[in-house]
């Protein structure tokens, strides 16, 4: 039994899609001391979407910078970029290349490999297509936006400090958020 291809999501054309990582951004909220949160973002240094003529035949590739790291606090911001969490220095780059993309109900599930740290994990992102525009200067954009929740630990990112009253200083679970923008080439 051959499997029914999956049609593109209106209005979204066959070819190369550049992500405009100017109108892209990539954020994450993680509990802190376990009665706040804190919210940052890391930015979308490139990325591509290569849409093929059905889901099957499209796909997604995208680098994140560790190094623009912020959440509004320089010591804290250091500190995630140091060696207790990304070491920047070492793990240069994160990236996330598409393996599947699904409909689910009026959505979509992208799924695919994200590396942090050096470590590479499956994910499942929960993806909306927010439909496709042409822009003042006569690009035609799609835009798209994902959240997944992810396990600090699954990455390596094990640092924490327990605290007085019990429990730990950052939480395992970081949720994230990725509202991207994309401009058809060619």
């Amino acid at each position: 039994m051959t499997a029914t291809a999956t049609a593109l999501p209106t209005g979204l054309t066959t070819g190369t899609w550049a992500v405009d990582a100017s109108h892209t951004e990539a954020s994450f909220t993680v509990r802190h001391a376990g009665i706040s949160k804190v919210r940052g973002s890391v930015a979308v240094s490139e990325g591509t979407i290569t849409v093929g003529e059905t889901l099957e035949d499209t796909s997604v590739s995208v680098t994140l910078d560790p190094a623009t790291v912020s959440t509004g606090d320089a010591n804290r911001d250091g500190h995630l970029k140091s060696g207790d969490f990304f070491d920047v220095e070492k793990f240069g780059q994160w990236t996330f290349v598409s393996t599947e993309i699904r409909p689910e109900g009026d959505a979509y599930v992208l799924v695919g490999d994200l590396t942090i740290h050096g470590v590479t994990q499956r994910v499942e992102l929960a993806t909306e297509f927010n439909g496709t525009a042409v822009d003042p200067f006569g690009n035609t954009r799609a835009g798209f936006e994902a959240t997944v929740t992810i396990s600090r630990k699954d990455f390596g990112l094990t640092w924490n400090a327990a605290l007085e009253a019990g429990g730990v200083l950052v939480a395992d679970k970081v949720a994230i958020a990725l509202d991207v923008s994309a401009i058809r080439q060619g």
